[in-house]
């Protein structure tokens, strides 16, 4: 027998039996190895679990309904997101009714303060569209010697309006009949003629939108106010003194 090929055959047959030992030992380490990542999965699930929990004891919808789709995407059925779908949807719905309610209110301004020889309280709210320089407050006014009113203000030089004019107007989709006239002192504004009536139905409605022209440049708009947050214990009586003018 060649003595190079006898050597080779030696090392050969030494070397098998390591072979076959790492090809055993790496096969045994690849399933410890699966199994513990599936432990960390699931301790991590149980973890965020346990903090969802948390958060639902407290009311916390925000944080919750943020942990709660992190534990949906992350863990597909595992127990902990099986969990949590049976709450989710609910916890979803009330953030985001509470968050639209929320930004409503917020849209309203509400404030008590001394005007030309007397005390008046205001609620007003900007348009929400269009946005930018066209911005006009919807303000509902009583003032302790002018009384009760409700008026459009915006920028000089005010609105396209002759004497008594229609205002276009719909709350919530239905058209209902408004008048207005021009102050004759000059201020930009538009005051509504039958303030009751608007006030009447403002606490029921959403979304009020009201045709316009403003003087700079006879330029027309559709203002839409978002009234929904309105709240009326906020709209403070004044003390009445004196006859409205």
């Amino acid at each position: 027998m060649n003595p190079a090929f006898h050597r080779c055959l030696v090392i050969a047959l030494c070397a098998g039996p390591l072979l076959a030992g790492c090809s055993q030992q790496g096969g045994a380490s690849a399933p410890a190895a699966a199994q513990r990542q599936v432990q960390a999965r699931n301790a991590d699930a149980a973890r965020n679990l346990d903090t969802y929990r948390q958060l639902l004891r407290i009311h916390n919808d925000q944080m919750a309904v943020s942990i709660g789709q992190e534990i949906v995407s992350q863990f597909p059925g595992s127990d902990a997101a099986k969990e949590v779908q049976k709450t989710l949807p609910a916890i979803e719905r009330r953030y985001r009714e509470n968050s639209e309610k929320a930004r409503l209110a917020a849209l309203w301004e509400y404030q008590v303060s001394p005007m030309a020889g007397g005390t008046q309280s205001t609620a007003a709210i900007y348009n929400s569209h269009p946005s930018g320089n066209d911005r006009v407050q919807l303000v509902l006014r009583r003032h302790s010697s002018w009384g009760q009113s409700v008026f459009l203000y915006g920028n000089k030089p005010g609105f396209v309006c002759r004497r008594v004019c229609r205002i276009a107007t719909t709350v919530d989709g239905k058209p209902v009949q408004v008048k207005a006239f021009a102050p004759p002192t000059g201020e930009p504004a538009l005051m509504l003629v039958n303030d009751k009536a608007f006030l009447a139905m403002l606490p029921k409605a959403k979304k009020i939108a009201m045709d316009v022209t403003l003087a700079d440049g006879e330029k027309k708009l559709t203002l839409v106010y978002e009234v929904g947050g309105f709240d009326p214990s906020r709209w403070l009586p004044v003390p009445r003194h004196g006859k409205k003018k």
